[in-house]
């Protein structure tokens, strides 16, 4: 069973930071890329930061510069630190598995999500 579990969300203040990390169980994660995407009320999923399975990444222009993603395939996790946080920097943020099998056949897998809020 495949299950990937977020934490580290919560409330902070403008200009705060926080870390995000995903434990990941049931996949062979050195093979997967991992992704953090977030989801503000009304508004689309979108994506935040990805790492592929070789350690490439990849960023939202919205982040860039103040969000790091990393991985520890030792450890099966993938970490999100966010820094100097803003308003809109306010959503759920879910962790993602994918692979693309040699064979076309897509793998994805989504934490539950973990509520980030950014407020005075």
């Amino acid at each position: 069973q495949v299950q990937l579990v977020e934490s580290g969300g919560g409330l902070v203040q403008p200009g705060g930071s926080l870390r995000l990390s995903c434990a990941a169980s049931g996949i062979f994660f050195g093979l997967y890329h991992m992704g953090w995407y977030r989801q503000a009320p009304g508004k689309q999923r979108e994506l935040v930061a990805a790492i592929t399975s070789g350690g490439s990444t990849n960023y939202a222009d919205s982040v860039k510069g103040r969000f790091t993603i990393s991985r520890d395939n030792g450890k099966n996790t993938v970490s999100l630190k966010m820094n100097t946080l803003g308003p809109d920097d306010t959503a759920v943020y879910y962790c993602n598995a994918n692979l693309l099998s040699a064979g076309g056949v897509k793998s994805d897998y989504w934490g539950q999500g973990t509520q980030v809020t950014v407020s005075s």
